[in-house]
Parts: structure tokens; C-alpha cells; sequence
């Protein structure tokens, strides 16, 4: 039970509540738990844990299910607490793993318990198409760890977050000289948050961020198309921004089936402003392709960015799992994927990486495509999850992906939270959720690449393998 408190109080570390050092105390706590524990236990210790902490920072899904989905209630509130008890099984493999090396305890404590803990959150980038949401170093953002991410990314600040727990722990265990060390760790943390990794390219673009505030279960209404036509085209026509950006499926309707008058106004006011708009919209690539797009207007050649990674039951229904379709009803939910190697959009004199909804979650991704790109740029239909904690966690993560590669990254969303961060990772500016909204503000591009841009997640994850495999050896070498 207190394993389970204790991964439930995390979420408190997260957005919108941000109590950062949160993170410290229950991850001392759990290092408490698994110090001398044998592996059966630490991973039942892990298990609840983790089932607390995705119990309470991902009981969302639920919203989703049954609420936008039409899934009935026991069976959305069944298949979201098995939702968290899979992923409770991470922590559950990272307990069990660590109490199988021997180590000292204090290298237990600051190094072997948080390389364990960094592989299998890593594991959850892969697993079933990959659900990497509350990855600890998520957290970090807007403290003194925050300025190891253009280092090694949010695995990196996983790895750190859980180190320094250590370290707490051991103070308490009256260990002083660690005192030092936790010290060192977040002053020169503190001393990298200053540090300009990319430089401005250019001058600031003017950029609006359109907020529609559709409701979602009114925006597939056919009755409801015509209003949702004339809010987008009444804010894009009132701002003179050369980059005008719409959310994710702003039009519910293929791009084919969209009045090409309407395109036209649409297109007319980009070109007034002498830039380029953004269009969130379905489009259909042939008979049987059809993908969550972005397509450009505007004094640009036309251009389109076709979503990648695709949200599981959202958006494609896995091989053999039709079935779910009786029960679950969402609009648009078997999309295609699009390619990989799509290069960024060039549009009102910027190179914009663009990715849809949860793809900013996965840092590696980003990092792989952002090389060439001067702007960040995520459209996102967040309806779909209410008024829970996922809009303020979305945006601590877009956050995240800004720190790592050194860029601004605007986000445009359906009812919010539609947010300008800049390349530190501070909010800039943003609009109230469930209101209709323009957000406008200069947006500085920017070159260069961090480090993390370079290498990705895999120096951490090499890093945290090596630690275990040197203390497996020195354990056999001593034998």
C-alpha cells in the first residue's frame, strides 16, 4: 500500500501541478522499499508502484473510452485498469533486474536502481507501438535537471531524477558525504540550462495558433460542419500573421471533400498576410490510404505532412483486435501510416518539423527529423480527453521536446492547450482551455543541433546497460 501512495503522490511532480521535487521523495521512498529486498518482492513493490503512479496520471483513458468513444462504463473502467496494470509491469521488470545485480548499496542506490528504472521506461517507447507517457524526467522540467536534456534527453532526466533520490536516501541513512555529490549534480544541471545550444536563424516570423474550441462529440455532427467552416475562417481572416497554424482535424472531412470555394478564402488570407497556413485535415492518399495530414496554403508550394506514429484504437486497430470496434466508436480510427523520412514543411520563410498529437511524446523521433528544421510545430485534437490531467502533461512533454532540441515549439489544439514555448522550455504565452481563441507571437527559428539531437536516446541507454553489465562482472569476478 505505501508503494502504491507513493507512485500516486508522483503524479503531483507533473503538470498542471509541477511540484517538482515531488519526484526526489517518492523515488527515495521506492528506493527505500527495494534496498535488501529479494527480487519477488521488489517487483511486486515496483508493480504497485507503478500502478499508482499510472493509475492516477493516466486514468484519462477512461474519459476517452466512455465518454468520446461510447465504450460502456465497466468495461471502460475494466480495460483502463488493465491499461495501468500492463504498465505497471515496467517498474515491476525494473525492481526485479535490480535486485538480481549485486551491488554495493550505494551504487544500488545512485546507480543500478536508476539504470533499471531508465531501460524499462525505455522499453515502453517500443512495446505495442509505444505509450512513453509520465517518463520521470518529464517532470524535471523547470528545475535544475531540466538543463541535462539537450545532453541526453528525457531518459537522461529519468536517469538523474532517480540518482539524486538516491543520494537523498542516503543522507537520511546518514551518509554526508553525498552531500556533495547532490550538490554538484544540480548546480552544474543548473549551470546547463543557460547554455545556448542553437542559435536564431533569421527573423521572427509572426505566427497565429488557432484554438476552434469544437466540442467532440458535436464535431462530427454534419449539422455542426458549416460553424465549425466559419470559426476557422472568421480567425484565420482577423490576423495578419504569415504562419496561421490549425489543430489537428480541424475540417472533419477529407481534404477531396472540402469545398475548393472555401479552400480558396482559407488560402486568400495566407496569402494576404503574404505567408502560408497550416491545415489540419484528413486526406485521403488512394483506395485504401488515408491519413491524419497537415497540408499547406499559401505562398508556398503546396506541401503535406502525413502523421507517422499512429495512437493505438485511436487511430489504427491493431492485427486481430476488430472485435474492439463493437464497442468502441470513434470517428477516423483506421489511418495509414505516413513516411518516415518526411522533410520539414518550408513555409513563411521557415523550415517547420511538424508532428500530430502524442507524436511529440516520443523525444527520439523528434530529435531524428528536427536537423533541418527551424521551428517546432504539434497540432493536436485533445478533446478527445476532457477536462483531465492529459492537456497539462501533453504540454509539459511539448515543453521537453523543445529543451532537447533547442527550437520553439508551437502548439496548436482543438479546446487546449494551445501554448508558444520557447527554446528553454518556458511557456511563452498561451490561451485558456474550452474558449475560442488566436494565440500571436513572434517565433524565432533557429539552427544547430544539441547534443541530443546528435545521439539520441542511446547514449543513456548504453550508459544504464553498461552499468548493470559492470557490476554483473565485478560480482563474478569477485566470486
Amino acid at each position: 500500500m505505501i508503494a502504491f501512495l507513493g507512485g500516486a503522490a508522483t503524479v503531483f511532480a507533473f503538470a498542471p501541478f509541477e511540484l517538482h521535487p515531488l519526484a526526489f521523495l517518492t523515488f527515495a521512498l521506492l528506493v527505500h522499499l527495494w534496498m535488501d529486498a529479494p527480487p519477488r518482492r521488489c517487483a511486486w513493490l515496483g508493480f504497485w508502484f507503478g500502478l499508482g503512479l499510472f493509475g492516477a496520471g493516466v486514468s484519462w483513458v477512461y474519459v476517452s473510452l466512455h465518454q468520446f468513444g461510447g465504450m460502456p462504463a465497466p468495461l471502460a473502467g475494466f480495460a483502463t485498469v488493465a491499461f495501468c496494470a500492463f504498465l505497471a509491469l515496467f517498474p515491476a521488470a525494473a525492481g526485479w533486474l535490480q535486485a538480481r545485480v549485486p551491488a554495493p548499496e550505494a551504487a544500488r542506490a545512485c546507480l543500478v536502481i536508476p539504470a533499471a528504472w531508465v531501460l524499462f521506461e525505455w522499453l515502453l517507447v517500443w512495446i505495442f507501438t509505444g505509450f512513453p507517457w509520465l517518463a520521470i524526467g518529464t517532470a524535471a522540467a523547470g528545475s535544475p535537471v531540466q538543463g541535462y536534456a539537450p545532453l541526453g534527453g528525457v531518459y537522461a532526466l529519468s536517469f538523474l531524477t532517480v540518482s539524486v533520490a538516491g543520494m537523498l536516501w542516503l543522507l537520511v541513512r546518514h551518509r554526508p558525504r553525498f552531500l556533495f555529490a547532490l550538490v554538484l549534480v544540480l548546480g552544474i544541471g543548473e549551470a546547463l540550462r543557460h547554455v545556448a545550444w542553437t542559435t536564431p536563424e533569421g527573423d521572427p516570423v509572426n505566427v497565429a495558433l488557432l484554438q476552434g474550441n469544437i466540442e467532440q462529440e458535436m464535431k462530427f455532427r454534419p449539422e455542426r460542419y458549416a460553424r465549425i467552416q466559419e470559426t476557422y475562417a472568421r480567425l484565420s481572416e482577423g490576423t495578419g500573421a504569415r504562419l496561421i497554424v490549425f489543430p489537428e482535424t480541424a475540417l472533419p472531412r477529407f481534404y477531396h471533400q472540402v469545398d475548393r470555394a472555401y479552400l480558396a478564402r482559407l488560402e486568400a488570407a495566407a496569402k494576404r498576410n503574404g505567408g502560408d497556413l497550416l491545415l489540419g485535415v484528413p486526406y485521403l492518399g488512394g483506395p485504401e490510404a488515408y491519413f491524419n495530414s497537415v497540408l499547406t496554403l499559401g505562398m508556398s508550394p503546396p506541401q503535406a505532412y502525413h502523421k507517422v506514429h499512429l495512437v493505438p484504437f485511436g487511430e489504427f486497430i491493431p492485427f486481430g483486435f476488430g472485435w474492439v470496434l463493437r464497442w468502441l466508436s470513434i470517428p477516423l480510427s483506421d489511418f495509414s501510416r505516413g513516411s518516415p523520412d518526411q522533410p520539414p514543411l518550408a513555409v513563411a520563410g521557415q523550415r517547420v518539423a511538424v508532428n500530430v498529437c502524442y507524436e511529440d511524446v516520443f523525444g527520439d523521433e523528434i530529435a531524428r527529423r528536427v536537423s533541418e528544421a527551424t521551428l517546432l510545430v504539434n497540432v493536436s485534437n485533445v478533446a478527445l480527453f476532457g477536462d483531465s490531467l492529459a492537456p497539462a502533461q501533453h504540454l509539459q512533454i511539448a515543453r521537453l521536446r523543445a529543451i532537447e532540441t533547442g527550437r520553439m515549439h508551437l502548439t496548436a489544439t482543438n479546446t487546449g492547450i494551445t501554448a508558444a514555448i520557447g527554446r528553454d522550455g518556458r511557456v511563452l504565452k498561451r490561451l485558456a482551455q474550452f474558449t475560442e481563441g488566436r494565440l500571436e507571437i513572434p517565433a524565432q527559428g533557429y539552427a544547430g543541433a544539441t547534443p541530443y539531437v546528435r545521439l539520441r536516446d542511446w547514449p543513456i541507454v548504453l550508459f544504464s546497460l553498461a552499468i548493470l553489465g559492470l557490476f554483473i562482472f565485478r560480482a563474478r569476478l569477485t566470486r
